[in-house]
């Protein structure tokens, strides 16, 4: 049995062209991915939205590096039009379209400047990047979504690199879409999520980069009328609950690890696509939503966030952004 809690939230901006990766700045401001214009866009707490880089394709996660760049997974552009109808849900078609840019990481300074870290890894090349997470040694994990077509799909995998381009390795095959990651706050455990299974699993780290054993923590709960569900991003809570994006089933769900029940808080929004913690004391939980375009903030979330590595690093950035 999965608790549905009804929590309210207000809306900071919209117009926003499929905002994804959320990040926090120390002002309060927030930077977030915008995956069909091909941009990362700054949103100050009154809505105000500026560009801060052009990265092209579908730039999707981002996250802040030990030197204060941020790091981007770049899926290289997706055609999602004919389906993302905010009224009537849609099954994925699974049309892969031409990209728009070769599917990377990429590497973007304060002043906007993007550079590719990573296109490959032994010689098989990334199909979509989807998420990533650093780790407390300075290298981060990301995920693979991959594509998907009429009639087939790419198997794909959970990655470890290293923020200066020169080491890069797969840790997790086979998965099926990965799509959100995180770490747990000893950084001992590595969270990811799978789209279309709906399924959410924790890979044990006997070492930065090296998976022992992984297992499945479960499934987020389904939406009538089809009771199906899937995984978008995610981020952990100060109690290392996971906070799952939701889509179909449009929400957070949150995720104990411990053993305790789920419990769910919808948006209104069937592809809520991703979360992250803000604000005093990190008890604010900002979250994107897709079909809206929307930067939404629930001011009072029950359990405050938990703090990710070099997110003082948003520090760099503002001094260069003044």
């Amino acid at each position: 049995m999965v608790a549905t809690l009804n929590l309210p939230f207000r809306v900071i901006c919209d117009g926003l062209a499929f905002p994804e990766g959320p990040l926090v700045l120390p002002g309060g401001d927030i930077l977030v991915t915008e995956v069909f214009a091909g941009a990362l866009t700054r949103v100050t707490p009154e809505g105000k939205k500026t560009r801060f880089a052009y990265t092209g394709g579908g730039p999707n996660g981002a996250a802040l590096g030990p030197d204060g760049a941020v790091y981007v997974t770049q899926n290289g552009g997706i055609d999602w039009s004919g389906w993302l109808d905010a009224s009537q849900f849609r099954w994925f078609k699974g049309e892969q379209p031409a990209p728009h840019i070769e599917p990377c990481i990429q590497r973007v300074t304060a002043d906007g400047e993007v550079t590719v870290l990573y296109r490959e890894c032994n010689g098989e090349p990334l199909k979509g990047p989807n998420d990533l997470v650093f780790d407390a040694e300075g290298n981060f994990y990301f995920t693979d979504h991959g594509k998907t077509r009429a009639r087939s799909k790419d198997r794909t995998s959970i990655y470890y690199a290293a923020p200066d381009g020169k080491m890069i390795k797969e840790v997790v095959f086979p998965a099926d879409g990965p799509n959100g990651c995180a770490l747990s706050a000893d950084g001992k455990t590595l969270y990811f999520a799978e789209t279309h299974t709906g399924r959410v699993w924790a890979c044990d780290l006997s070492g930065p980069g090296q998976v022992a054993r992984r297992r499945c923590l479960g499934n987020v709960p389904g939406a009538p009328p089809s009771n199906a569900s899937g995984c978008d991003s995610m981020c952990v809570d100060g109690e290392g609950s996971i906070c799952q994006a939701t889509i179909t089933n449009g929400g957070i769900t949150v995720i104990p690890t411990d053993g305790r029940d789920m419990w769910h808080v919808p948006t209104g929004d069937y592809f809520t696509s991703n979360c992250c913690f803000g604000g005093a004391g990190l008890r604010t939980l900002y979250a994107t939503l897709g079909i809206g375009g929307q930067l939404v903030a629930f001011d009072h979330w029950p359990i405050p966030g938990h703090r990710l590595h070099y997110q003082s690093s948003f520090r760099l950035v503002m001094e260069h952004l003044q």
